[in-house]
């Protein structure tokens, strides 16, 4: 069950992403994270008016514990500065790659009072197809823009941490009542975003009437999706949990592509397909080794 939750974390991720894109297309960048934080805040508040008990959401210690959102916020600027200076492709690979290396060195350093993990054999696999689908991504872009590169890698980092640090407030306060803490947090720091990039632009809005509904539920997603990892993230080792969440989020990317008739990326497949091999195979180690020990443990 926890892994199909990290599974569906990963597919309503992709969709949230492909419904903040549009929205992000009428109001701007920033403005539209702020509207983001806005949706999710009200959502989550609903939610938890009908959640019994009710426990305190602040006051709790340590207080790093709710900066989750606002690290949350980072993810979004440093993808926000990568794009167009590198390829889709490319931002999707790097953030992966920081997202796979921070999970690492959280789980085998138990960093921000998480489970200490150590990296088992049965990882290798995993790690040695998520690697090769990094590369397979990876275009000559890169090597004409490191400024980009490094913020791609740190939005992947960001991910992580943001997921451990609200993992660690949700043990406090609950799941649900978590989620609704991240987006408090972050609403403000968006807000001083978006005020920022509206008082440089002339014309910031391109909104075209009548505007679709729909593109404001990226916030209702978002909620969704820091719920879906507060529940997991104790559960599975980070490693694990950014790999199923890939490639949830992958193979979601390429059905939603495909029904919007835009096509869908080879590379991006192919590496999808080779990252699931890598955790199908990680799975099916742990499983064999798993049996033997019990075997020899009952003769």
């Amino acid at each position: 069950m926890v892994q199909i939750a990290a599974l569906l974390t990963g597919i309503t991720l992709a969709v949230m992403i492909s419904i903040n894109g549009h929205l992000t297309a009428e109001f701007g960048i920033f403005p539209a994270a702020a509207i983001i934080h806005a949706v999710g805040s009200l959502f989550a508040m609903i939610l938890c008016a009908f959640q019994k008990p009710k426990k305190p959401l602040w006051g709790h210690q340590p207080l790093w514990i709710y900066l989750g959102g606002a690290i949350g916020v980072f993810t979004t600027v440093f993808n926000n500065l990568a794009f167009g200076r590198i390829s889709m492709t490319s931002i999707v690979a790097l953030g992966l790659l920081g997202q796979t290396v921070m999970s690492l060195i959280v789980d085998s350093a138990g960093l921000l009072g998480m489970k200490k993990q150590p990296f088992l054999k049965s990882s290798i696999p995993g790690l040695i197809f998520a690697l090769i689908g990094v590369f397979i991504m990876l275009d000559q872009t890169v090597t004409e823009a490191v400024i980009a590169v490094i913020v791609s890698f740190a939005a992947g980092v960001s991910v992580v941490l943001s997921r451990s640090v609200n993992s660690r407030l949700a043990e406090k306060v609950g799941a649900l009542r978590g989620s609704l803490v991240n987006h408090l947090v972050g609403l403000p720091v968006t807000i001083l975003l978006a005020a920022a990039s509206l008082r440089r632009a002339g014309d910031p809005f391109n909104i075209e009437f009548p505007i679709r509904p729909w593109i404001f539920l990226g916030g209702v997603l978002g909620v969704t999706v820091v719920l879906l990892c507060n529940l997991t993230v104790s559960h599975i080792s980070a490693f694990h949990l950014t790999l199923l969440t890939f490639i949830g989020q992958v193979f979601t990317g390429i059905w939603l592509d495909l029904s919007a008739g835009n096509g869908y990326s080879d590379v991006t497949f192919r590496s999808g397909l080779i990252i699931a091999g890598g955790v199908i195979l990680s799975r099916l180690t742990e499983w064999v080794t798993a049996k033997r020990f019990k075997q020899r443990s009952v003769s």
